[in-house]
């Protein structure tokens, strides 16, 4: 058969053929294609199907990669070369033992003196008169003096004493009730409705008044309390900054004035303000030094008092005076607690003195213990004062 007449046919049979044999290559491609895109899932597609949200690749790549980047730590910050370091204060426990061990070694005058007249072997009234004198040199007080001498000649007549241990015994004895140790000597410092205790302190220039808040501060610090000072000596220009430094080494704030001649009044109530608002346990306020014979003085100090006690009732007014001051610290002890009404005494430079009679002397007079003494220029050198310890320290026991 001619080429020409099988036309037809090839076209009949052929492009059939042809079209099976391309769709069964393709479904083979398609096939192909589909296996590799099950083992590389690594490249998602990325065409899109109307509706659908597109991922975001790079996204992705970053959330897996954060974890690698939250390894990286920061480097700690270097330590503040300038801030001072925070002391712990010594425990308040047995602090009175060193003042008697002070007067122990350093002979007391007054307990010496005592011992000596009594253990000599007549006592007349030479010496009945010499032990008065010692005693009123020693600012016991003429009321106090005339007790003690009345019962001590009392007892040896009686009984006959003279031997050196019995006479120390029944000195030691007159002079702890002389001293009374049944007064409360405990600063309480309770607040009420939410309110810090507040503890007002005063005293004349000198006596070591803004050195014994400080020293307060660390007594009250080791006793596991919160305090803020609050700096209302406004007037004497490095009072401030001197608290501020005692505050410092223990980790206590101080609220103090940006400038010099501030009133000393709103100082004391931003301090209590301040303790109510950050629930702190005790705030201690110090004031100006005074003399008690400035009327203008002592009228801002019971300014002070009146505007304290609008934020807070006040827990303790302490008067510090020097031990060394004598019939003169009585008469500003007297003013002072007219004007701020004292409740407690804080006895500085106590330690070997003659003038140890002020503890008996201010006590009689005022109605009001002592309840803190200085026993040195030590920072932990104020101690609760005991009387059994400090006669024993008079007697050099």
């Amino acid at each position: 058969m001619p080429v020409i007449d099988q036309i037809p046919d090839l076209v009949l049979f052929g492009v059939p053929a042809l079209v099976v044999v391309g769709a069964v290559v393709g479904l083979f491609v398609r096939r192909s294609r589909g296996t590799g895109d099950v083992a590389s899932k690594e490249t998602p597609p990325t065409t899109a199907v109307p509706g659908d949200r597109v991922p975001d690749v790079t996204a992705a790549s970053a959330e897996v990669e954060a974890p690698a980047e939250l390894e990286v730590l920061a480097e700690p910050e270097a330590a503040d070369p300038t801030a001072p370091a925070i002391e712990a204060p010594e425990p308040v426990a047995g602090r009175l033992q060193r003042l008697r061990a002070r007067l122990a070694r350093s002979g007391s005058p007054l307990g010496a003196k005592l011992l000596d007249v009594l253990s000599r072997e007549s006592l007349g009234e030479d010496e009945w008169d010499e032990l008065e004198e010692t005693l009123l040199l020693a600012d016991v007080g003429a009321g106090p003096t005339g007790e003690l001498v009345d019962a001590l000649r009392t007892e040896v007549k009686v009984s006959g004493t003279r031997d050196a241990a019995s006479v120390r015994s029944l000195l030691r004895t007159k002079l702890i009730e002389l001293v009374d140790p049944s007064l409360d000597r405990e600063l309480h410092l309770e607040g009420a409705d939410g309110a810090p205790a507040v503890v007002l302190v005063v005293g004349v220039n000198g006596t070591g008044k803004t050195t014994t808040v400080g020293k307060l501060a660390r007594v009250l610090v080791a006793e596991g309390k919160t305090v803020l000072l609050g700096a209302a000596d406004t007037f004497r220009a490095a009072a401030a900054d001197q608290l501020e430094t005692w505050g410092s080494r223990v980790g206590v704030a101080t609220v103090r004035s940006d400038k010099d001649g501030a009133d000393p009044a709103s100082v004391a109530f931003d301090a209590v303000h301040r303790g109510r608002a950050e629930s702190a346990g005790v705030v201690l306020v110090d004031t100006a030094g005074r003399l008690q014979n400035k009327a203008g003085l002592m009228d801002e100090l019971g300014k002070i008092t009146r505007v304290i006690t609008r934020e807070a009732p006040i827990s303790e007014v302490l008067l510090v005076l020097d031990a060394t001051t004598g019939q003169n610290g009585m008469n500003q002890a007297r003013v002072f607690a007219e004007v701020a009404g004292v409740t407690g005494i804080v006895l500085t430079k106590l330690d070997g003195t003659a003038k140890g009679g002020i503890v008996v002397a201010v006590q009689r007079e005022l109605g009001v213990p002592v309840k803190l003494v200085g026993l040195g220029e030590g920072p932990d050198d104020l101690a609760p004062f005991e009387p059994e310890a400090f006669v024993d320290g008079l007697l050099g026991e």
